[in-house]
């Protein structure tokens, strides 16, 4: 197979991806420690974005996501994407729609069936994509991701393959300036919280919970497999 790369660059069509990051924020844990751990490595993030589709806990989401990129060192961008809300009916965006509220030990039982329950039609791709609109008009030449092992047995776009394909379409959408990245990929939750504790990351800033009141739930999914990791990490 050819590199599209090489043939952009034979008729003088690709550029150079730009220095620095552009970090894909949502407030929680992964895409917190996937920017603290792109920091670590000896990266550097200039800007943040943050998304409102709609999403039930977008008010705790935004502060959480705010108050990540000011302990880090960048200002945040907020946008919206109201298409999504409109075409959702699962639980993610519709309050009247039942969360999964999993027992602890059923997580993984039940993983495909609360999936369901709060899939969001091609909702990472379309964030992705977002943000590297704004890295291309920005100079960046990296967009930051959080995803993660444990959750992309049920979410193929938190997965290795998802990732790949999209850094393949990015970079013949952005002519090469910009690509992805994903430094929690293969992580599982548990590891992702021990790589945020080892990172100096202050985890409590961050959101997790399907919610949007002002304490996390505690009994969501997303609460019950935070609740987990950090457990597990501690063990």
């Amino acid at each position: 197979m050819t590199d599209p790369r090489k043939d952009r660059a034979a008729e003088g069509d690709a550029r150079e991806r730009g220095a620095g990051a552009l970090a894909l924020l949502s407030g929680g844990l992964d895409s917190a420690v996937a920017v603290a751990l792109h920091l670590q490595s000896g990266g550097t993030i200039a800007l943040g974005l943050f998304v409102d589709y709609g999403q039930r806990a977008v008010g705790p989401e935004e502060r959480a996501a705010r108050a990540v990129g000011a302990a880090l060192g960048f200002p945040l961008r907020t946008t919206t994407l109201p298409l999504l809300a409109e075409v959702t009916r699962t639980a993610l965006v519709s309050d009247t729609a039942a969360l999964p509220r999993p027992d602890p030990a059923d997580l993984e039982q039940g993983a495909a069936a609360s999936a369901d329950a709060v899939w969001v039609p091609n909702r990472n791709a379309l964030l992705v994509n977002l943000a590297a609109a704004l890295a291309e008009a920005e100079g960046l030449g990296t967009v930051i991701v959080g995803f993660n092992a444990e959750e992309a047995v049920t979410f193929p776009d938190n997965s290795e393959p998802f990732l790949r394909l999209l850094d393949r379409c990015l970079d013949l959408s952005t002519r090469g300036t910009v690509g992805v990245s994903c430094p929690t990929l293969s992580m599982t939750k548990a590891e992702i919280w021990s790589a945020g504790i080892a990172a100096g990351l202050p985890l409590a800033l961050t959101w997790s919970c399907y919610e949007g009141g002002d304490e996390p739930c505690g009994t969501c999914e997303s609460c019950r497999r935070r609740e987990r990791a950090r457990q597990t990490s501690a063990r």
